[in-house]
């Protein structure tokens, strides 16, 4: 099993839940840590089609977990697919627009626990690692998703 980074870096999202963000361009949360001044990770994940790639093995990833998957039923996974890629490329600095509800509100109610979060960060690392990404660039999207964390794990 590969070691998940620290949970302070790595701590990212779990997305997952109902497809939400905040609509508002290319914000994500109100309040939240800045978005990035350049597309630089952006483009070292590959850009908009990349990253949809890698979103679509990571969310086949978390279905196929039984620890996960109940908290993607009754969910529309093709539009799931597209809401996270959206959201990976807005946190990457990407040129993409996240529209939905705040990281609280999506994942509000669903009792996600921190064995829940970390395996959903260690399949988004499984994912990454499938589609070639270096490991510094896996912990710079992670790092940037870890300011959610608080708003995620309520368990």
């Amino acid at each position: 099993m590969k070691p998940l980074l620290p949970l302070a870096t790595a701590a990212f999202l779990l997305a997952a839940g109902p497809v939400h963000a905040q609509a508002t361009g290319r914000s994500v949360v109100p309040g939240a840590a800045p978005l990035p001044a350049d597309d630089s990770l952006y483009r070292e994940l590959g850009g908009r089609e990349a990253i949809q790639h890698f979103t679509d093995d990571f969310y086949g990833r978390l279905l196929a977990d039984r620890r996960l998957a109940p908290f993607f039923d009754g969910l529309n996974p093709r539009a799931l697919e597209r809401s996270l890629a959206d959201y990976f490329c807005v946190v990457a600095g990407g040129p993409c627009t996240y529209e939905g509800v705040s990281m609280v509100d999506a994942h509000a109610g669903l009792g996600i626990r921190r064995a829940d979060f970390n395996a959903l960060v260690e399949h988004l690392q499984d994912a990454m690692d499938a589609a070639g990404l270096p490991f510094p660039t896996q912990n710079r999207l992670l790092a940037r998703l870890a300011f959610f964390h608080r708003d995620i794990v309520t368990k």
